[in-house]
């Protein structure tokens, strides 16, 4: 890549810039698959065939899906990123494909402990709060709260904790083409929120506090 003019990019060692006269393309490397985008069509077809003069390449053309994630195009020029196909396999695989739709991930009226019990709720419990894991860091950051919220009782989880996960999925089944939406636009505003529960952790009076960055 360094060799067609390309530089890597100090914050992600699979991401390779390259300006031009003002004009800029991005190629993504991740094992053997290749996203490029760009400003300019013409930089970004002159990509395509230095790359393919060095590598043994095929154009999927314009991509749709790629590492388990849909990218949708909106009538605005906005692209959504989200994760529908994997919602549906992850309700199935735990059993709540027909579950009915909530509009909340968390109860709020329900306060959850940790417990000393001998035994532990015969769910899978840790599996799927996995599963939430990686659905909410793609594309998902709305559940961001309550998953954090029943990873706290890994441990030992029990009835009413794996209720709260189960919420969740139910949540998940209402909102399956939400995710991440990036509007075109040349200006950029930064902002920054914060928010704290001040001690609402009923079993240590820890808490939880938040930030989120964002343009």
């Amino acid at each position: 890549m360094c060799s067609i003019g390309f530089q890597v990019s100090a914050f992600d060692p699979c991401l390779y810039i390259k300006v031009v006269d003002g004009q800029c393309v991005l190629v993504l490397v991740y094992v053997d698959d290749v996203l490029i985008t760009g400003s300019s069509p013409e930089l970004i077809s002159r990509t395509k065939t230095d790359l393919k003069t060095r590598f043994e390449m095929t154009d999927s053309g314009k991509c749709a899906f790629v590492l388990g994630i849909e990218l949708v195009d909106g009538p605005d020029g906005s692209v959504t990123m989200c994760q529908r196909r994997y919602v549906d396999d992850i309700l199935k695989r735990f059993a709540m494909d027909e579950c009915k739709a909530v509009v909340s991930p968390v109860d709020m009226s329900t306060r959850l402990v940790p417990s000393d019990a001998a035994t532990k709720v015969n769910a899978p419990f840790r599996e799927a709060v996995g599963a939430l894991m990686h659905l909410m860091t793609a594309t998902r950051p709305d559940i961001a709260y309550a998953v954090g919220y029943v990873s706290r009782f890994m441990e030992n989880p029990q009835e009413e904790h794996w209720v709260a996960v189960k919420r969740i999925f139910r949540y998940l089944q209402g909102t399956k083409t939400h995710g991440i939406c990036f509007k075109p636009g040349d200006k950029i505003d930064f902002r920054g929120y914060s928010d704290a529960d001040w001690a609402g952790d009923l079993a240590d009076r820890k808490s939880t506090s938040g930030t989120r960055s964002c343009s």
